[in-house]
């Protein structure tokens, strides 16, 4: 497999999205700006928490939670100051400058999305040689990864980035690959796996699954 990115060039925009900057690293968010369920610059820390929280499926008490983890990650993405700390309590989280903030692992973890935002195919297929044969609850077989798997990975990932790994990194893991797999993921309980085609859509097509876009608001349609 080569190392050839697939994703698009620097800034653009995939057809019938919005343009996603490349100083976003999160594919999630990415995928939020893409297809116009939030903006892609100063974004209300109120409108993300209710929007990943209507994404995660959760209900009641449980979204709840959800929805106040997302207010404190965000409320901190683009700075641990006092300054920038308020500044995203009283005007949003900056969407379009998370790159090098304290979230930002400076390639480390997975190497899927590379700091210029091209997706590399290559490490979505080392992904998947983590995973195993799933049973899809709508029908049929696919490669996914279970939290089991998800451990596996990550450790591998620390390992794999060596010395230029901090000690902070495998904090910084928790809230990104096991969310995908709460937000994303198919079944219930131990069973419950990240589909590994649908991890390849999300970082190179920007897009959900129809299960996770009908949780959420109607988007804004991009201009032609």
């Amino acid at each position: 497999m080569s190392d050839r990115p697939v994703a698009t060039s620097l800034g653009t925009a995939l057809a019938g999205q919005f343009p996603v900057s490349p100083n976003n690293p999160c594919p999630f968010l990415r995928a939020l700006v893409a297809n116009g369920y939030v903006g892609g610059h100063v974004v209300p820390l109120s409108q993300l928490a209710e929007t990943i929280g209507a994404a995660s499926g959760e209900t009641g008490s449980a979204q709840t939670r959800v929805r106040i983890a997302t207010r404190v990650i965000a409320g901190i993405a683009n700075g641990l100051g006092p300054a920038s700390v308020i500044r995203s309590a009283t005007s949003g989280a900056v969407l379009d400058e998370l790159r090098d903030g304290p979230l930002d692992k400076h390639g480390g973890g997975s190497r899927i999305l590379d700091a210029e935002a091209k997706v590399h195919d290559e490490q979505i297929e080392r992904l998947a040689s983590f995973g195993k044969d799933c049973k899809d609850p709508s029908g049929g077989i696919e490669t996914g990864l279970t939290a089991k798997e998800i451990e596996a990975f990550m450790a591998a990932n620390i390992k794999r980035d060596g010395d230029a790994a901090r000690w902070y990194f495998p904090i910084l893991m928790k809230g990104e690959w096991p969310v995908l797999l709460k937000i994303l993921g198919k079944g219930e309980g131990e069973t419950r796996y990240l589909s590994v085609a649908e991890v390849r859509t999300l970082f190179v097509e920007r897009r959900f699954p129809e299960r996770i876009t009908a949780r959420l608001p109607k988007p804004a349609a991009p201009r032609m």
